[in-house]
């Protein structure tokens, strides 16, 4: 298992972490952005949204395509095609084309995170799979950590390179990167452990035996076919938590910027971008590292609900707090707490679907529950920019923030014993001490 997660998840983070970093640097190109448009903050939120139009539409069948035609085929067209989008959001000059161009990105990039959960299903038995969810989903807070202050510098110090805006060297120089690692993971990625050449025949028969008899387990108590998958009330119960906890994630990711500017105001400061980077960086940082812990913890104790929920509701209670407080520091505290609870929720919540789903099934309900969580990406920057533009006030974004992260919370409890039977189901493998240790 340390050589399996070793050739993938390092690649996949890499990925995700561009996956991310194209996706809300468009927050960091808002600060200059705005003006060269003309963009209001209810523009910017819809223009932020709509990306998440066509990633909701082509989610499932993008899911069901890598299914069907195989991970490394699939993620390499995944990320060259979103890549060429991401180069050609350099090129916006008008409000309309960087609302067409946001809608492509959200139709090229369809697929690649509920698909890369899907492929770790294929290579990573349960007792070790939060762990490294949890390893590779770094790469998210990670993306705005070190992409925060990477995309101020760019758009601070490169402004007129090329005889462009920094904002536009921003997107050109962060989308060539995809394009290149798309083409590598042609090559690089293999389907399946039977596939897998780099490992003996003694590890690709055990893998793949462990793996086989693992979604064996859950055809016999889940689903397996689309038609089922999509009706089961679990996995839009799961969608309904996903787009709680989405919320608050994507809400900071596209406007932690804009409050930090706020900051500056409000307490008569004066951040540079690149300060505003770093700044913006602290809650990424802190989620990060609590995220490993946390995952850890849950794989050590074989807990998982209440692993989602408590993250969650600390998120829910801290958001709206957050802008109350009396000084900048303590207003980044806050923040960072929320940025905890987010994070370490995200991937132990990625657990829960394969506890009862398998097959074509897995690919569609997986994709579902994230499509009904991207949902939350449209909703989130829209209603935060149109409640900044009429009230004037960031507070109330964060107030809706924290309801719709309670709402997960309560959606998530009252699916608890549902979720807990179907993993113990699962507890022989779950606990399978025959496994090589991470």
């Amino acid at each position: 298992m340390r050589k399996v997660a070793m050739r993938l998840i390092p690649f996949l983070g890499l990925a995700y972490f561009l996956n991310y970093l194209d996706r809300t640097n468009i927050s960091f190109a808002k600060l200059t952005m705005s003006e060269d448009l003309g963009l209001t903050e209810t523009m910017y939120g819809l223009a932020s949204g709509l990306f998440f139009i066509g990633y909701i539409f082509f989610e499932v069948p993008s899911n069901l395509a890598l299914h069907r035609f195989g991970a490394r085929r699939w993620i390499a067209r995944i990320m060259v095609s979103w890549g060429l989008v991401a180069v050609a959001m350099a090129f916006v000059n008008t409000p309309t084309t960087l609302y067409i161009l946001r809608i492509l990105l959200g139709v090229a990039e369809a697929g690649f995170f509920p698909g890369i959960v899907l492929y770790l299903t294929f290579w990573f038995p349960r007792a070790v799979r939060v762990r490294l969810i949890g390893i590779f989903m770094i790469a998210l807070p990670l993306s705005s950590a070190l992409g925060a202050p990477l995309s101020g510098a760019i758009i601070q110090y490169v402004d007129g390179v090329f005889g462009m805006a920094g904002w536009q060297v921003m997107f050109l120089l962060q989308g060539i990167p995809t394009i290149l690692l798309g083409v590598v993971a042609w090559f690089y990625l293999t389907d399946r452990p039977q596939h897998a050449k780099w490992l003996t025949t003694q590890e690709r028969e055990w893998l793949a035996g462990t793996i086989d008899a693992e979604h064996e387990t859950a055809s016999a108590s889940g689903h397996v076919s689309v038609g089922r998958t999509l009706r089961d009330p679990r996995v839009w119960a799961l969608g309904l938590v996903y787009f709680g906890i989405g919320y608050g994630l994507f809400a900071l990711s596209f406007f932690l910027p804009t409050i930090v500017g706020g900051l500056a105001k409000t307490f008569n400061t004066k951040f540079s971008i690149l300060e505003t980077g770093l700044i913006v960086a602290v809650p990424f940082v802190c989620g990060a590292i609590a995220m490993v812990f946390w995952t850890r913890h849950s794989d050590c104790t074989g807990e998982r609900v209440w692993h989602v929920a408590l993250p969650a509701l600390l998120a829910a209670v801290s958001i709206p707090l957050a802008l109350y407080m009396d000084s900048p520091f303590a207003t980044m505290v806050v923040i960072s707490i929320t940025a905890v609870g987010i994070f370490c929720a995200l991937p132990v919540f990625w657990y829960l679907p394969s506890t009862f789903l398998a097959g074509a099934g897995a690919a569609a309900g997986i994709a579902l529950v994230n499509t009904l969580g991207a949902i939350s990406g449209l909703a989130a920057p829209y209603m935060t920019g149109l409640l900044l533009d009429v009230t004037g006030d960031s507070r109330i974004g964060m107030w809706l923030v924290g309801g719709f992260e309670l709402i997960a919370v309560i959606a998530l409890l009252a699916l608890r014993k549902s979720l807990r039977a179907a993993d113990t189901h699962h507890s022989p493998a779950a606990t399978d001490t025959t496994a090589p240790a991470i």
